[in-house]
């Protein structure tokens, strides 16, 4: 016997108790999805990064490095012992202290770097966001197979005549 498919406001009564009306788009888009029988496609994938998304998330991986942090320290250190004591007895110091042509790469750096991090992050917390629809999704689904399961031993129970301590009635 084919078990009937409830309808959204059946669903949300029973797996969220509130009627339809208080539910919000997510879950009655799932509800509808559970409803029709179907898998919602929630899913669908950000599709192929374009060059400049790959670009984004290897500088946000290379920037986010100890790595990176170490040797970029190491970098401005060189430029101002260079710049300070080796290059001044030759007479070749480029950029004497207090370093303004150091002080303009930094600051062109950092202008640079941190829209691209933002895109790298920008394109993860959309990740995250599909992940965690596909995540309540198959939690409502756990929910009305569960629910469904309840009935169904309840029914069973009903027919064997078992109170639901196990007692025979």
């Amino acid at each position: 016997m084919a078990d009937r498919v409830p309808s959204v406001a059946e669903l949300a009564s029973e797996l969220l108790d509130r009627i339809g009306e208080e539910c919000s788009p997510a879950e009655r888009d799932v509800l509808q999805s559970l409803a029709s029988g179907q898998h919602s496609h929630v899913h669908t994938g950000l599709g192929a990064p374009t060059t400049g998304e790959r670009l984004a998330d290897k500088v946000a991986r290379v920037g986010g490095s100890w790595a990176f942090i170490i040797s970029f320290t190491l970098i401005l250190l060189a430029w101002m012992l260079l710049n300070t004591d080796v290059l001044k007895h030759w007479g070749l110091v480029f950029d004497p202290y207090p370093f303004i042509f150091l002080n303009l790469m930094l600051s062109t750096l950092a202008a640079i770097q941190a829209p691209i991090i933002m895109m790298s992050q920008n394109r993860q917390s959309q990740k995250d966001r599909q992940d965690a629809a596909v995540d309540f999704e198959t939690n409502i689904r756990a929910e009305l197979a569960i629910a469904q399961l309840h009935r169904k031993v309840d029914l069973l129970l009903d027919r064997a005549d078992v109170e639901p301590d196990g007692r025979r009635g």
